[in-house]
């Protein structure tokens, strides 16, 4: 079968001879309708943070059930499903609570399908046991495939601070990208806050206006942090969520955060925080989540099936993998870019 394969610093190769596996126990082979393309498959390939592995990429990934291992209940040949995409132990309490995410042996093991083990950018994926798996019913694969992680990853970190987004404060989302874009419509459906929305180009700041912003800013004006206190007041905002994690937005963050609010810093920018005591309003909590949970996926897929969220997408072939991921180095991505077998 075909599959794009990582084989080292830089090197992506789409290749045609890998062998379609067959599941045993608790195993379930999909197939694959459509892989979603992310940012963190570019810390892999050019930052080298899975090193000594040969693997599949793709770690956003629907498609339907092909086959099962002869231990698994609840699923059969055609069921279209998502698979949710940290693999922990599946044993320890935060697996046991659905939070594989921040499973207790982390550490120890790749952390997903894509990340360190064979993931979905192929015409097959082997996925290692069915509790990984969420049922999208009537949702379309293709389309569906990046809520579970350019979906999922906003609605968890915005989750965390539900309880401060009331209809009489204010959050800034920081990037308007893949997770970004999908921020903000959840935002729009399940909290009362009023929405500022940040970035560096009119064109993004025109697509937030139409997903539900309230206001938008360019975040590279040097008075940026001015423009947001001049719409929050003295106030400022209760949450703020940083998609870009470079050293100047999480800057932009610590200035127009309130007191005891949420600075959230999703991106992985490689930005930098020196700490000091006057550096942040007193009682702001400083956070950096990864991922979400299975059955928060679960509530994202209910949100995708009202037709409350919805995800841009542009459609590639597994052969275009290495063109995708230059046109994502480059900015040149609108929303998400899913490669379909």
């Amino acid at each position: 079968m075909k599959a794009v394969r990582f084989f080292g610093h830089k090197d992506v190769r789409v290749v045609n001879d890998i062998e379609r596996p067959v599941p045993k126990g608790d195993e379930v082979l999909l197939k694959i309708g459509g892989a979603g393309v992310c940012h963190s498959d570019l810390h892999i390939i050019d930052e080298g943070t899975v090193v000594g592995t040969v693997f599949t990429l793709g770690h956003e990934n629907a498609g339907w059930v092909e086959e099962i291992g002869e231990n698994v209940k609840g699923y059969k040949k055609g069921d279209a499903v998502l698979v949710y995409g940290p693999w922990g132990c599946g044993h320890c309490k935060p697996c046991q609570q659905s939070k594989e995410n921040y499973c207790d042996h982390q550490s120890e093991q790749a952390y997903g399908g894509g990340l360190g083990l064979d993931g979905g950018m192929a015409d097959y994926m082997l996925v290692p046991s069915s509790r990984l798996l969420v049922p999208i019913f009537d949702l379309d694969p293709v389309i569906a495939a990046p809520l579970t992680d350019a979906a999922l990853t906003p609605y968890s970190a915005i989750k965390r601070s539900l309880d401060k987004l009331m209809p009489d404060e204010f959050v800034v989302v920081i990037g308007v990208g893949g997770l970004g874009h999908v921020a903000l419509q959840i935002l729009r459906e399940i909290s009362g806050a009023a929405i500022i929305a940040c970035d560096v180009t009119e064109e993004k700041l025109a697509f937030a206006k139409e997903l539900g912003a309230d206001f938008t800013v360019n975040s590279k004006d040097a008075n940026a942090a001015e423009q947001i206190q001049n719409i929050t007041g003295i106030k400022k905002a209760r949450v703020v969520i940083d998609f870009v994690g470079a050293t100047s937005t999480i800057d932009l963050g610590t200035k127009v955060v309130s007191l005891d609010g949420d600075l959230t810093i999703v991106g992985l920018g490689g930005g930098n925080y020196q700490y000091s005591m006057n550096g942040l309003p007193f009682g702001v909590s400083m956070t950096n989540p990864y991922w979400g949970s299975r059955t928060e996926l679960m509530e994202v897929v209910g949100l995708a099936r009202q037709k409350k969220i919805h995800i841009e997408i542009e459609k590639h072939k597994l052969d275009d993998a290495n063109e995708v991921y230059e046109k994502m180095r480059q900015g040149k991505i609108k929303g998400r870019a899913v490669l379909v077998p």
